[in-house]
């Protein structure tokens, strides 16, 4: 039997690295289903493709070839060869990831991935429709959340951190605005699932929010996760 936990919530909760520091603490593999979103949006930017006109980007479905790829722990982004992890985590990326994701023939095309991972790995996926669509059945849904406010704050941090110019207000205004968007979208809104785990980690540091996720893993799984055997 394999385990999959499901972990949403909205841009700059901390999804992803927490998402990456709890497999990697019980053994499972780490699936950043929002890093293949803005892949599909590089794609689109490159192309010159019109966002309120997304059927531009139907034809290239087949010849995208996107690609998973784990090194050390960490997952890469690939198209094709072209390994572009580190060019998708700008501000630009996040909004055209936002964009894409609204789109429905988009969401069919990534399903079929992330669902076929999950049937042959232990793994911890993050995103914004993980334990709604994506894996419904996931053993443990999460909806992780924090105030907008430290949202926006965590996520100025990572991009300074990362060498990009910017501004706390326009990370704020950014934040809000794609918060707004997900949670309208007529095609899988951003909400937390019926059966899954609210973890509020405003008042957390980083280590404080691992152990509270290691705790709602223990308390639904227990010892069966490979890091307690």
């Amino acid at each position: 039997m394999k385990y999959s936990i499901a972990i949403d919530g909205p841009s700059g909760a901390g999804k992803s690295t927490l998402a990456r520091l709890l497999a990697d603490k019980i053994g499972f593999v780490y699936l950043d289903t929002g890093a293949i979103y803005r892949t599909v949006g590089l794609v689109a930017m490159r192309l010159g493709v019109d966002p309120d006109n997304l059927k531009m980007l139907e034809p290239c479905f087949d010849t995208m070839q996107i690609s998973i790829r784990h090194a050390n722990g960490v997952q890469r982004m690939f198209l094709r060869e072209e390994d572009v992890t580190d060019k998708i985590r700008t501000p630009e990326m996040s909004v055209w990831a936002t964009i894409v994701a609204g789109y429905a023939p988009v969401r069919g095309v990534l399903l079929d991935l992330q669902r076929d991972f999950a049937k042959y790995t232990d793994v911890v996926m993050d995103g914004r429709d993980i334990g709604t669509v994506v894996l419904p059945q996931a053993t443990v849904k999460i909806f992780l959340t924090a105030s907008v406010e430290k949202r926006a704050t965590r996520r100025y941090d990572e991009l300074i951190e990362r060498g990009t110019a910017t501004s706390y207000d326009e990370v704020l205004s950014e934040m809000k605005k794609r918060d707004k968007i997900n949670a309208t979208r007529e095609i899988s809104p951003e909400r937390p699932a019926d059966d899954a785990v609210i973890l509020d980690t405003t008042e957390f540091d980083l280590a404080q929010s691992l152990s509270a996720l290691v705790k709602i893993v223990e308390t639904r799984i227990g010892s069966t996760t490979k890091g307690q055997q």
